[in-house]
């Protein structure tokens, strides 16, 4: 290929553009019906909680919520 032209402290790292390796990868196994089954199981389970938090949520966190109700003890009745 080409060669370097800097200084490289180490060989291996000066000789590794020219390495290949013949040993091919294993493949990839396909997964099974019930690991795709459990996959979609957790990442729907995450999406109905963070469904669940956003609509449980809002409600807190709106403003006319907490100027709507004020509370006011009995004491204060004047009894």
């Amino acid at each position: 290929m080409f060669r370097r032209r800097e200084p490289v402290p180490f060989a291996f790292i000066a000789e590794a553009d020219k390495f290949r390796s013949n040993v091919t990868p294993p493949e990839r196994t396909r997964p099974s019906a019930g690991q795709i089954a459990g996959r979609t199981l957790v990442g729907l389970t995450v999406v109905a909680g963070l469904v669940g938090s956003l609509l449980f949520g809002m409600p807190a966190l709106s403003a006319d919520q907490s100027t709507r109700h004020t509370q006011q003890s009995e004491a204060s009745d004047g009894r």
